[in-house]
C-alpha cells in the first residue's frame, strides 16, 4: 500500500512538472543514431535494438536468477530470519535486488519512448503496478520465462479487446479470474508441472 500510493505521489508530481508535459507527456522523441554508427529512424535497425536490448536484458535477469545472489535473494524471500541467521545482509541484498529492479524498468521505459516516441505518464501511474503483478501472475509466480509470456498475453489482450471501450477494464477482469482458477501456477508454472509429471 506505501509503494502506491508513493507512485501516486510522483504521479501528481510528474503531472504538475513543467519539463514533462503534463497529461499530454513529452512528444516527438528523437530517435537519432545509437553511439553514432545505428540510425534508430530506420525501423528495421530500431527493432533491431530494442530486440538486443530485450535479450540481453533477459539474459542478465536469467544469469542473477541462477547466480549465488539470486540464491540468496531467495533465500531472503522463503525466510529472512533465516537468511540474516546465516549471516547475510539482507537489507543489502534486498537494496541491490531494488536497483537492479529500477535499472531494468528504467531501460525498458527507454525503449518504449523510442518505439512510441512518446514518453507519457501512464506508466507512472499507480494501475501499472497492479498490471505488472497480473502480468507475473498470469504467466506464472517464480518462474523466469512467466513474466514474459504474461506481458505477451496482456498487451495482445489489450490490442484486441480496445474495440469493447469501456468494457476492457471488465473483461480483462474476467479473463484473468479465470485463468487465475485455471491455472493456479500460472501458464509457464502449468507447463512445466505438466512436462515434469510422470507417464
Amino acid at each position: 500500500m506505501i509503494t502506491l500510493a508513493l507512485a501516486q505521489m510522483i504521479y501528481f508530481f510528474y503531472v504538475q512538472a513543467p519539463f514533462t508535459g503534463g497529461e499530454d507527456g513529452i512528444q516527438a522523441v528523437p530517435r537519432g543514431k545509437l553511439f553514432g554508427l545505428i540510425d534508430l529512424s530506420n525501423i528495421w535497425a530500431m527493432y533491431g535494438t530494442v530486440l538486443a536490448v530485450f535479450v540481453g536484458g533477459f539474459l542478465l535477469i536469467y544469469r542473477v536468477v541462477h547466480s549465488p545472489f539470486g540464491q540468496v535473494l531467495k533465500a531472503i524471500r522463503e525466510n529472512e530470519p533465516r537468511a540474516i541467521s546465516l549471516g547475510y545482509d539482507t537489507v543489502r541484498y534486498k537494496f541491490l535486488a531494488y536497483v537492479l529492479s529500477a535499472t531494468l524498468a528504467g531501460l525498458a521505459g527507454g525503449t518504449k519512448a523510442l518505439v512510441f516516441q512518446l514518453a507519457s505518464l501512464t506508466d507512472v501511474h499507480w494501475t501499472m503496478s497492479g498490471e505488472v503483478v497480473l502480468m507475473t501472475l498470469l504467466g506464472g509466480l517464480g518462474t523466469v520465462f512467466g513474466p514474459v509470456v504474461g506481458a505477451l498475453a496482456v498487451v495482445t489482450m489489450e490490442n484486441y479487446l480496445a474495440q469493447l471501450g469501456a468494457w476492457v477494464t471488465v473483461t480483462q477482469g474476467a479473463i484473468f479470474v479465470l485463468c487465475v482458477l485455471s491455472f493456479r501456477r500460472g501458464v509457464i508454472g502449468e507447463i512445466a508441472r505438466l512436462i515434469r509429471r510422470p507417464l
